[in-house]
């Protein structure tokens, strides 16, 4: 089977985040499996765009910035040519669908070639009100509605695509994220003992503020534990340094910019605990490579997966509170055997249920259905999950 998937962007610095990671991830597994795949995509690095993605063929354009916006306005003329080539010999299109101009520029392609395809939303299409996402919406809800599926990530997340899209929409199927699970214990060599690790977007939705009124709390009971931040500013840099001064946490809380999805793997194996502070997470990729890591993670209660991870025993879930992350990092980090059981649990969990395997399952299912060509346009997909 031919695949073709698109992704707003690709870069060195992970900046784009969970989808890129996802689309990479699921064409990696399409390849294991025989399948000829192609990843079409923006690029922005210090270097030239590599011609591949691990083992994923990439075909990407230089990002521009042509509308306001972080990525809502990134595009390139000629990415569009590429589509259409690209798009061209696929049995099967999947788009990673946010509000912005290239997934417009890909749905309006599929469309125009008329071609099969789903579309997955990543928690990124949600009611909005504002004018400009109103008059963008015009042009985009239409297309997305030609999706043969629109592929969700939770509950919450169909709920808000259902509303976008009105009824007689594409069906909506819900599809975890998955990740390669890691061979167990080998991520334990090298472990910090006391390193608290925080990897996300330095944005005001993930809380790197919380994070460290988190650390001065912990600090005060544990004055040998480090904090580390990692990831690309999105606003909020000014103001964790500012938290670090007045704490006077410089000797115990350190920023170290964004990492390459290698060096953020290498982050996760060297940490005792993962925080993520973020409130109404989609799904938390992030939380799903620490637990493959065997990192132990603290998350929130709005976490998308947090009800399964707590099910599971998983992952330690609170209210989102700097005094209750605290409270969950000093019990970790003063119990190893928790710590352990906990890290046992989380790779467990990515193995029967976030596992890339049991997703491109599902999703070859998905494609199968998708390419038939007496499939019809709505219907033919029952939810899974």
């Amino acid at each position: 089977m031919r695949v073709v998937h698109v992704v707003t962007l690709v870069s060195d610095d992970g900046a784009y985040g969970g989808p890129t990671s996802v689309a990479a991830g699921q064409l990696e597994e399409c390849a294991a499996r025989g399948h000829e795949v192609t990843l079409v995509s923006l690029w922005r690095g210090r270097s030239p765009a590599p011609a591949r993605l691990g083992s994923v063929p990439l075909r990407t354009r230089p990002a521009r910035s042509l509308l306001p916006g972080r990525f809502t306005g990134l595009m390139h003329p000629l990415l569009v040519r590429d589509m259409w080539k690209a798009m061209g010999r696929a049995d099967v299109v999947h788009i990673h669908a946010g509000r912005d101009l290239v997934s417009l520029a890909a749905l309006a392609v599929a469309a125009l070639r008329r071609k099969r395809f789903v579309a997955q939303t990543h928690g990124m299409v949600q009611p909005r009100r504002a004018v400009a996402v109103r008059l963008f919406d015009r042009v985009y809800v239409p297309l997305l509605r030609r999706a043969r599926g629109c592929l969700v990530l939770t509950e919450h997340e169909r709920r808000d695509v259902a509303q976008v899209i009105g009824a007689g929409g594409p069906p909506l199927v819900t599809l975890p994220n998955g990740v390669r699970p890691e061979h167990e214990g080998g991520a334990e060599q090298g472990r910090g003992e006391r390193e608290v690790l925080f990897l996300a977007r330095l944005h005001p939705r993930k809380r790197p503020d919380a994070f460290v009124e988190m650390a001065a709390l912990v600090h005060r009971r544990m004055p040998d534990a480090r904090f580390t931040l990692y990831g690309a500013d999105e606003g909020m840099l000014p103001k964790v340094h500012r938290l670090i001064a007045a704490h006077e946490l410089e000797a115990v809380v350190s920023y170290g910019g964004a990492l390459a999805h290698a060096e953020a793997v290498r982050a996760y194996a060297r940490a005792a605990v993962y925080v993520l502070p973020s409130v109404d997470e989609p799904f938390g990729m992030t939380v799903i490579e620490a637990l493959r890591a065997g990192t132990p993670v603290v998350c929130t209660d709005t976490c998308g997966i947090a009800d399964e991870l707590a099910h599971r025993r998983a992952a330690v879930v609170t209210d989102g509170s700097p005094e209750d992350m605290a409270d969950a990092v000093c019990g970790l980090l003063a119990d190893a055997g928790k710590r352990a059981a906990l890290a046992e649990a989380g790779r467990r969990a990515v193995t029967e249920v976030f596992s890339v395997h049991a997703v491109t399952d599902r999703l070859e299912a998905i494609y199968r259905r998708v390419s038939r060509p007496q499939s019809p346009p709505q219907g033919f997909l029952r939810p899974i999950g």
